[in-house]
């Protein structure tokens, strides 16, 4: 058997809200976009989260949020998402996710974001899980501009051709690999792996994965990301991958506990 590793979609799998939309107001508060831009942007996203799989759906979505990032300073958007990332994202991180992601590391496995979002908005979200491989939508940048063209967009069957590479790069064996999704969209990166998981599944992905007999997790309990909780989370010894949902719901039960205790302790004092 060669390497394993876990690929985990971004959006309502990791974080309980879309990664680039939570960065719309700032973006437009620094004049990046307007207030048409952000609406359209927030209509196309949802288009494309209901349209699933289909290519058309797809393609018009990347067409038209390239077209929106022309011109756009590299730098400028690097320090907006630097600046506003624990306000906008860290705030929304499943503590279900986090926990099954320490847990598949432990278990010695790599862990990739596997994201229709741009590297911009994914690559620092991963390094605030821990996590420093990352497929995601790449667009072109010349001379610290963006000129409106994709690289490449890690959509639907994009993703597997992203996944495969990776692959074959690092040695891993796909049937002992790992995959978790919460749409429609994902199928094929969910049908390449041996280990699919559908995650707060939309409707078409609920379907297919009863069809295949695959795992259902629900994750419900966002929380803030703390360097102490990642801390605990990578110091903990490993658990079967299985039983990690459950895991992330005592983790959230407890950081609740704990922020009580904390409040209760201040009305004494005070």
């Amino acid at each position: 058997m060669g390497r394993s590793a876990a690929f985990f979609d971004l959006d309502k799998t990791v974080i309980a809200k879309s990664s680039a939309l939570a960065f719309g107001r700032p973006f437009y508060r620094d004049g990046l976009i307007t207030r048409r831009d952000a609406v359209k942007a927030a209509y196309a996203h949802l288009a494309f989260k209901l349209g699933g799989a289909d290519e058309a759906g797809m393609a018009k979505t990347r067409d038209y949020l390239a077209e929106l990032c022309r011109g756009w300073r590299a730098d400028q958007v690097q320090q907006i998402v630097a600046e506003t990332l624990n306000e906008l994202i860290k705030p929304y991180v499943y503590a279900e996710a986090a926990t099954l992601i320490a847990e598949h590391q432990a278990a010695g496995r790599d862990v990739v974001l596997v994201s229709a979002s741009g590297d911009e908005f994914v690559r620092p979200i991963g390094e605030q899980l821990g996590v420093s491989d990352v497929i995601a939508t790449r667009m072109r940048v010349v001379d610290g501009t963006y000129t409106g063209e994709i690289d490449f967009y890690a959509a639907g069957p994009a993703k597997v051709d992203g996944v495969r590479e990776l692959a074959k790069e690092r040695g891993y064996d796909l049937a002992e690999c790992y995959a978790y999704s919460d749409s429609i969209s994902d199928a094929p990166l969910l049908e390449e792996v041996g280990h699919p998981t559908a995650v707060n599944p939309d409707r078409g992905l609920r379907k297919l994965a009863v069809e295949h007999d695959w795992p259902i997790l629900e994750f419900r309990h966002p929380v803030p990301l703390s360097m102490r909780v990642r801390k605990q989370l990578k110091e903990r010894p490993a658990v079967p991958v299985a039983a990690a949902a459950a895991v992330g719901v005592g983790l959230a039960i407890g950081i609740a506990w704990y922020g009580h205790k904390r409040r209760a302790a201040r009305k004494l004092d005070a």
